[in-house]
């Protein structure tokens, strides 16, 4: 039972060391590596056309640049505590038709692009209300007059009928 004990308890003990020794070597190896362009987020992800857009990259240590067909190329600066992170505002063209974007960054002399990172929607037509025609048509003056006329009506036969119960 004892022996039982001691060769579970090695089993862990050597179970653990793997795991450090294989961990140990990936997170040096990280630490070593060039900054890349990574993880780019874009808020918000649906926007209208002429508004503002704030784009985020990890593994950009030192700025870069931000492209898409929707807007012209911006800046990205780095964000001061965060590591290796930079992020850079961008507002979207008043002329940009709706639909889908990518959005292709530049950093350290790498370039990634975020294919569908946002969405451009389109405006509504208005200011008439959503007519077609200008004006009133002759029917619509027949069945507006006819209205009226009745109102006119039905208003003068009831004060008189009140006047006439006065009399009584």
């Amino acid at each position: 039972m004892r022996t039982t004990r001691v060769l579970a308890a090695s089993a862990v003990s050597a179970a653990a060391v793997a795991a450090l020794g294989l961990a140990a070597p990936v997170a040096v190896a990280r630490d070593g590596m060039d900054a890349n362009p990574s993880n780019i987020v874009v808020l918000p992800s649906v926007i209208a056309r002429g508004g503002q857009l704030t784009v985020t990259v990890d593994g950009c240590t030192g700025g870069g640049f931000m492209t898409s067909p929707a807007f012209g190329r911006a800046s990205l600066t780095p964000i001061n505590g965060a590591n290796r992170t930079a992020r850079g505002t961008a507002t979207v063209n008043a002329n940009a038709r709706p639909g889908t974007y990518d959005i292709t960054v530049g950093c350290s002399g790498r370039t990634l692009t975020r294919p569908a990172a946002f969405t451009v929607i389109g405006g509504v037509r208005g200011g008439l209300g959503g007519s077609a025609d200008t004006g009133a048509t002759p029917t619509d003056m027949a069945i507006g007059g006819g209205l009226v006329a009745a109102a006119v009506l039905a208003g003068g036969l009831f004060w008189m009928r009140r006047r006439a119960e006065r009399r009584i």
